[in-house]
Order: C-alpha cells, then sequence, then structure tokens
C-alpha cells in the first residue's frame, strides 16, 4: 500500500528538518510519497536538502497565499497513496505510532482517520537547535488510550476515498478547518479515532506567548471562528460551530454589555461594567497561580472574539484565489 504525505508549511519551515527526518525513519521500507506545499509562492527558502520520496509545490505567482485547507488539498491532489498523513511542518512524527497505525487500518477497513497524542515542546531563541523543555503532555487532551474522535488536528491520517468522498478540507477557512472537516466527516458515517501511543512531539517558539496573539491577527488565522459560522448559518452543524465558539462569544457580550451600561447610567455604569472584566482577570489569576498567564488568556480570547467579528463580516477568501478548492461541488 502506497502512503501519501502532505507538509503544508505556512511559516514553520526552521523545524522542516526534524519533521522530515522522522517521517523518512517512521515510514522507512514502505512505499511513499511526500508533498511540500507552501503557502505562498516564494515560499521554500532554508528547506533541506530533499531525497527521492519529496516533491515541492506553491502556488502560481499570482494567487493569494494559501489558506491551511486548501494547502492540504493542493498536496492531498499530488502525493498519491490509499491513505494520506498530513503533518505540519512543526511535527516529529513517532514511528512506533506509523507502525500501530498501518497495522489498525489493515484490521479495520470502516475507518476513515486516525489521530493521536501529541506532546508539545518549545525551542529557546530564534533557531532550530537552542535549548529545549518540554510544554503538554497532550496538547489536543485525547489521552492515551484509545476512542472514538469528533475531529482531528494535524497530525492526521485519513483514508483517501473518505476525504474525497467528504470534499476535502474547506479552502474558504482561515483557521477552524480541521474541527470543520470532521462534523462533515462525521455527519456521512466517517469513524475517525484516537490511538496510542504517542503519535508526535510538536515544536515550537515558548508558549504562551503574547507575539503568537498578535501574530494569529496579522495572519488573519483567528478570522475562522467568524468565517465557519458564516458558511454554517441556516445549515446542519451550525449549533456544534456555535458552541465551539462559546467562549470567544461570551467576551463579546461582555465587550457589548458597556454600551446598555453607558446608556442608562453614564459613567457611573461604565465604572460598575469595568468591574466584570476585572473581576473575571481576578478570577483567572487564581486558577492560573499567575496573573500574567490570566492576562494571556484574556487578551486571547478576545483577540480571537474580534476576530470572530471579522470573520463573519469580512468577505470569505476567493476559492479560485486558492488554487486548490473543494474536491467534490456538491459538498455543502
Amino acid at each position: 500500500m502506497t502512503i501519501g504525505v502532505v507538509i503544508p508549511c505556512h511559516a514553520q519551515e526552521r523545524f522542516l528538518p526534524r519533521t522530515i527526518a522522522a517521517l523518512e525513519a517512521a515510514l522507512a521500507g514502505r512505499e511513499w510519497r511526500g508533498v511540500l506545499v507552501f503557502a505562498t509562492a516564494a515560499g521554500g527558502e532554508g528547506v533541506p536538502e530533499l531525497g527521492p520520496h519529496w516533491q515541492i509545490v506553491r502556488p502560481a505567482p499570482a494567487a493569494r497565499p494559501l489558506t491551511p485547507g486548501a494547502a492540504r488539498n493542493l498536496g492531498f491532489a499530488h502525493c498519491g497513496g490509499a491513505w494520506v498523513l498530513f503533518v505540519d511542518a512543526d511535527v516529529e512524527v513517532d514511528r512506533a505510532w506509523c507502525d500501530r497505525a498501518l497495522t489498525v487500518i489493515a484490521e479495520e477497513p470502516q475507518l476513515a482517520g486516525l489521530w493521536g497524542r501529541l506532546e508539545e515542546w518549545f525551542v529557546e531563541g530564534g533557531q532550530d537547535g537552542g535549548a529545549t523543555r518540554a510544554g503538554s503532555r497532550d496538547m489536543y487532551r485525547v489521552g492515551d488510550h484509545d476512542h472514538d474522535s469528533d475531529y482531528m488536528a494535524t497530525l492526521a491520517f485519513y483514508r483517501r476515498d473518505a476525504l474525497e468522498r467528504t470534499g476535502g478540507y474547506e479552502p474558504r477557512l482561515n483557521s477552524e478547518e480541521d474541527f470543520e472537516l470532521g462534523l462533515r466527516l462525521r455527519q456521512r458515517g466517517g469513524l475517525l479515532r484516537s490511538i496510542a501511543p504517542r503519535a508526535a512531539r510538536h515544536w515550537s517558539a515558548p508558549r504562551p506567548s503574547f507575539a503568537e496573539i498578535g501574530r494569529r491577527w496579522r495572519t488573519g488565522l483567528c478570522f475562522g471562528q467568524g468565517q465557519v459560522i458564516k458558511l454554517y448559518l441556516g445549515r446542519p452543524g451550525f449549533a456544534a460551530h456555535l458552541r465551539r465558539q462559546s467562549l470567544y462569544l461570551m467576551m463579546l457580550s461582555i465587550a457589548l454589555a458597556a454600551i446598555p451600561a453607558v446608556v442608562l447610567a453614564g459613567a457611573r455604569g461604565l465604572a460598575l461594567w469595568a468591574l466584570a472584566p476585572v473581576a473575571l482577570l481576578a478570577f483567572m489569576s487564581v486558577r492560573k497561580r499567575s496573573p500574567r498567564l490570566a492576562l494571556h488568556a484574556l487578551l486571547t480570547w478576545s483577540v480571537n472574539a474580534g476576530g470572530l467579528v471579522a470573520g463573519l463580516v469580512l468577505p470569505l477568501p476567493p476559492v479560485t484565489s486558492a488554487v486548490a478548492g473543494r474536491m467534490h461541488p456538491e459538498a455543502p
């Protein structure tokens, strides 16, 4: 069985040597083809020397930058394989997990996809190769035991025909594409599963980071929350997406409450309203045992809430500019 591998590259290229070396070791002795997809036509600086398994794909020079979903669809179209492994450029796959995943898919042909536990690791300084330290043991809180899953974030291993029938990733979303795809797969009866052991290590600069908050706004990553709500308005799955954004909707409600407070009670009303975010900050400081982490959490929620509004108001990225659109036009 041939395995396809897709690595979408969205500014994490400094970790590519780890990612590629781990994949080549994990798939040694098997038949596979890998594709690196860069979000822009100019992407690809600093790419390590690639072996015969790999090819590089970029959008046309005049095209807008690829969304994460569009990049994965483009790689999917080039890589082949009955099963396709989507791995972000900062994810180091474990061979033991790959071996088990291939055993499971051979035994259970009804599966549409597999993923597993990702450990979080941080690299100090500006370059890969600096001091490293461990972060969360379970980045997506999937646990150590096998169980069915509602969605998969990359690392994600999909059966090709299941992904084709579902329509692939939604290329109009700047984020939320993994959860949205999982919802459509389950609506069509697809079965997703998380399996042990550890699937991979995820590498990044130290987090939580205040700089990361600004980056998510500048790149539009936080707009996906509103984009997906707009896409699903009046369609099955709308409630599920709305529940997923409940934290950011709460922040919007707090912000909007300032308007009636001022209208009804002027400056005194505004002062009373200000007690709400102060109380929330105090509560989070106790919960996280750190005022700095509490402030980071509230700023993250606030920026994502603003991104939700921006995603609702701004036009969706045109599919034609993404180069790789949905695989089937009949998919909602």
